[in-house]
């Protein structure tokens, strides 16, 4: 199975027709359907349904999409970093991460080490921990940002200098908006909205023989997200303060939890992971600037 193959393969599922992909790959529409005759002889399955103007996925069809495009984004990721070996001015560095005020230190450090290599370039990807692990499983990524006590079987790390503090939002007229703090006993019965990481791994343990009475209207991976539907009156959203705007002029309020409840946040890598130069290098950084060495 050739890379370039699996290349005419995504671009034909992406367009959904196989002129308009021959045209984006620059070959003949023969050349590219022998192509994908031969993938799909070689995996013995049909990837694709062909209708009159268009083509679908098969199941299968589907399933190597998901594959083949991790496979495309590390065979181009392992280009770069071979390319970038004897770049003294820069390279690429891959990070995923979890919401969180937090993730200003990493900016700050991502600035500081352009300054000094101002040929770096950095991909962002975001998503809770169980999305942002599985990339770094794979070797898609150099770094996460996670939100649970890292496996130190699996990882290594570095705590990030502070702790996020969880809190709910609710629109300023709302009936516990001028509360300074919020109890378990106040969310009884209200429409919650969280996501369902934190809702398992945070607010269970931290509700207690409460945690019955609470009921999760819906979930949501991005706060912003739950806080347009807190805004619309649809329920109150339990997330980590500093996430969602909550000035005068936005409708919404954030109100701690009581007792306080606290995330730590850690940035984990591999632990058997080989470096890039310049990975190596934002990581020294890191390590200086929080003051602690990798565990």
């Amino acid at each position: 199975m050739e890379i370039r193959t699996l290349r005419y393969f995504l671009a034909v599922a992406r367009e959904e027709n196989m002129t308009r992909a021959a045209e984006l790959l620059h070959v003949t529409q023969p050349t590219l359907s022998k192509a994908l005759k031969s993938l799909e002889d070689e995996l013995g399955k049909k990837l694709f349904t062909r209708h009159s103007f268009s083509i679908s996925l098969t199941d299968e069809g589907a399933l190597l999409r998901d594959r083949a495009e991790d496979l495309i984004f590390m065979a181009d990721k392992i280009e770069r970093e071979f390319l970038s070996l004897d770049d003294i001015t820069g390279g690429e560095l891959y990070f995923g991460l979890a919401e969180s005020y937090q993730i200003r230190y990493l900016a700050r450090e991502l600035r500081a080490l352009k300054e000094r290599y101002p040929a770096l370039r950095y991909h962002i990807t975001s998503g809770d921990t169980e999305q942002v692990t599985e990339k770094l499983d794979k070797g898609l990524l150099d770094f996460a940002v996670v939100c649970s006590t890292p496996d130190s079987t699996k990882y290594r790390f570095i705590e990030f200098p502070e702790a996020d503090r969880f809190g709910l939002v609710v629109p300023r007229g709302h009936p516990l908006a001028a509360r300074d703090r919020i109890t378990a006993a106040d969310l009884a019965g209200l429409p919650l909205f969280c996501s369902e990481q934190s809702w398992e791994n945070d607010i269970r343990p931290w509700a207690g023989e409460r945690f019955d009475q609470l009921r999760l209207e819906g979930s949501f991976r991005l706060a912003y997200n739950g806080s347009m539907f807190a805004l619309e009156a649809l329920g109150c959203l339990l997330t980590l303060e500093h996430l969602i705007d909550v000035s005068p002029e936005s409708g919404l309020c954030f109100i701690p939890l009581q007792p306080r409840l606290e995330l730590r946040f850690y940035l984990i890598w591999n632990r058997y992971q080989t470096f890039t130069p310049i990975a190596e290098r934002f990581l020294s950084q890191v390590s200086a600037s929080f003051g602690a060495a990798p565990v």
